[in-house]
């Protein structure tokens, strides 16, 4: 289903300066102290503060809020959570329809001097404003800002998590009744573990009322400033989904995938060191996991993820379909992480993906204007003005994104690598030739039937290689894809020389990237290894419809180039999650939710051409699932990308193990 566009919030005032919404004809918060008040109703009323509070043992912490607002309960208790040096993971989830946009929210926080380096953090981060999650890391990933923008309607029900505390901060339920219906409440209360508090400063009858209905014990307390009273609340019971392992999510369909495990549980084996194998290491590492990480190279980033130059765009459609939605999510949250991964070598210089004919041309305008999407995230360039940006004449108008760019996939793996620190034992030259299951997990084993290691847990990051440590190979397929690298001598030739990527049926790199890099083939199914002439030829061809004129007198002999083994699944999503047990009777009526899976074994697959943009946010899903973490995207995102999805298709058609 199609998200509907968001629609910002515009900045006013009420008569005393208060920030007040048009939309809702109400105030932000009350007028007697913004801070105090998210102090006294949302930190105290969730007994968060103070040398006894509940998030000071805990490994991961989680709370939900509706209405983000300005992001002072956040920055508040961010603060609080900094001050009283908790050792575990805060999460802070927080749903918001009309969120202002960063230079609008900037002037709002100004006068919170107290606040000022926080808030300098969140606005650094503050994400172009397109529906659906965004996922923020602050203080080295101790504190995650997940926020969901949109129609809290339709994404509450999105939301996998366990959730510790409540903060129910909407506008007036006069003002705003869908943030405070009985459904909504149903929602939030679904996601709550057992034990759970809520605070709010609205006692209305009402409110009360569905609460109670939801399971929730109600106490009032003293309100804050002019308000006489405030309510708090304590869920004491919570159902735990069987798959998910976490407490709460009581809705169905059931989140999918496998009960968190115990600290001393947090091990893993990887295969693979390309950008899915590096990508989860050090989210799992991140979060205290021991991994144990097998190449079967010499050295990480040596396959499909060792081209020079990997390009950063999301995809668009006109229906904003899954695929799109998830490339969306996955696009905006790699550009975080390079952002700040330290060491990798990249440029944000902006991706222009030119029209096709006049037809696409068209569905490209009709995209981003039905879409109405922001321009900071995409717009489409009429002729004239991509022209005018390149510097060059190009053939058609194209969609531009400004924070797009060329990233260095092996820098990236070589980060990443480094951020794992000790919590990562490397085995480069070392390839696993089977698994083996145990009664503590899973072995690894070399071509001797020797033993590598041993662990819980096995990742499968290593493409189509994967399928031959499978007793049932996946729907991957490997797809040859050969680059061109053009010679600095022949590169100096285009002039003038362009500073931005450029897309259409191939794609080139600026001069910046330190080569000019041109392509690629496409050959599905095939895995030679070997620079082919017709190639090199074929991807000149590519550049001269980009940039006309520029392959003129290249010899492609003269060329130099790579071959890189993508891995594709039929539908071009990836595969990430718990792998199902395909030896396993699924019952009269399966669904991704019964689908027997096999226990501690996970995939992390099919990233196909858009690796770079794919592997970060996917690993974050994955290590979020493995940790009993809320989920960085919409639960039916994730669903899209279960690796069990075929399996299902292969039951229900009755061709499963042919």
């Amino acid at each position: 289903m199609m998200s509907p566009p968001l629609v910002p919030a515009e900045p006013a005032a009420a008569g005393d300066g208060t920030p007040y919404s048009a939309i809702f004809d109400d105030v932000y918060h009350a007028s007697h102290g913004a801070l105090a008040q998210a102090r006294h109703v949302f930190l105290a009323g969730n007994d968060l503060p103070g040398e006894y509070a509940r998030w000071s043992d805990a490994d991961s912490f989680v709370i939900l809020e509706t209405g983000f607002g300005l992001g002072l309960n956040f920055l508040v208790t961010w603060q609080a959570w900094r001050e009283s040096k908790a050792k575990g993971r805060l999460h802070f989830l927080s749903v918001e329809k009309h969120p202002f946009r960063r230079d609008d929210l900037a002037a709002l926080l100004a006068s919170h001097a107290e606040l000022a380096p926080l808030s300098a953090e969140l606005l650094r981060q503050w994400p172009p404003l397109t529906p659906g999650f965004h996922r923020l890391h602050f203080d080295h990933g101790a504190v995650t800002l997940t926020l969901l923008l949109g129609d809290a309607q339709a994404l509450l029900p999105q939301l996998v998590a366990g959730v510790d505390a409540v903060y129910l901060d909407g506008f007036a339920p006069a003002k705003n009744p869908e943030l405070w219906s009985p459904a909504l409440i149903s929602s939030i209360t679904r996601a709550c573990k057992a034990g759970a508090t809520l605070a709010t400063w609205s006692v209305a009858g009402e409110l009360r009322r569905a609460l109670e209905q939801a399971g929730w014990q109600l106490e009032r307390r003293a309100g804050f400033a002019p308000k006489r009273e405030m309510l708090v609340g304590r869920l004491e019971n919570a159902v735990t989904c069987p798959r998910s392992g976490i407490p709460g999510m009581q809705s169905k369909p059931a989140p999918t995938f496998h009960l968190p495990q115990l600290p001393h549980q947090r091990r893993a084996i990887v295969i693979g060191a390309g950008l899915a194998g590096t990508a989860i290491s050090e989210r799992l590492a991140s979060r205290g996991w021991h991994i144990e990480l097998f190449e079967r190279q010499d050295a990480p980033a040596q396959e499909a993820s060792g081209n020079p130059a990997g390009i950063l765009l999301p995809h668009l459609a006109k229906d904003d379909a899954l695929a799109a939605r998830l490339s969306r999510a996955c696009f905006l949250y790699a550009l975080r992480r390079v952002k700040d991964l330290a060491g990798v070598r990249w440029s944000p210089c902006g991706v222009l993906q030119v029209a096709r004919d006049a037809a696409h041309e068209t569905l490209q305008r009709d995209t981003v204007r039905e879409l109405e999407l922001p321009p900071d995230f995409a717009a489409f360039l009429e002729r004239d003005a991509a022209t005018a940006l390149i510097g060059r004449q190009v053939a058609h108008g194209g969609w531009w994104f400004p924070g797009g760019g060329w990233v260095s996939p092996g820098s990236v793996c070589a980060t990443l690598l480094a951020a794992g620190g000790v919590q990562m034992h490397l085995h480069f030259g070392s390839e696993v030739a089977s698994l083996r299951k145990y009664s503590g997990g899973w072995q690894a084993l070399d071509a001797d039937g020797e033993l590598l290691a041993s662990a819980p847990h096995v990742i499968l990051a290593n493409a189509h290689a994967a399928s031959r440590l499978l007793p049932q190979a996946l729907p991957l397929t490997p797809i040859r894809g050969q680059i061109s690298c053009l010679p600095q001598d022949i590169a100096e030739r285009i002039d003038p020389p362009f500073r931005h990527v450029l897309c259409r049926s191939g794609y080139v790199t600026p001069p910046q990237a330190g080569v000019v890099c041109v392509g690629a083939s496409f050959d599905s199914g095939e895995t030679d290894l070997g620079i082919r002439l017709a190639d090199h030829a074929a991807n000149m061809q590519r550049l001269d419809e980009l940039l006309p004129g520029a392959a003129q007198g290249i010899d492609p002999a003269r060329l130099g180039g790579r071959v890189g083994l993508r891995c594709a699944a039929p539908d071009r999503l990836p595969l990430i999650g718990n792998l199902p047990d395909t030896t396993a009777v699924a019952g009269s009526s399966p669904s991704l939710d019964t689908l027997p899976r096999e226990a501690g074994l996970h995939a992390l697959l099919g990233l196909s051409a858009r690796g770079m943009v794919w592997a970060p946010l996917a690993a974050e899903l994955l290590a979020s699932q493995l940790s009993g973490e809320p989920w960085p995207v919409e639960r039916e995102l994730a669903r899209a990308v279960d690796p069990a999805r075929f399996h299902l298709r292969a039951l229900r058609r009755g061709t499963a193990g042919l």
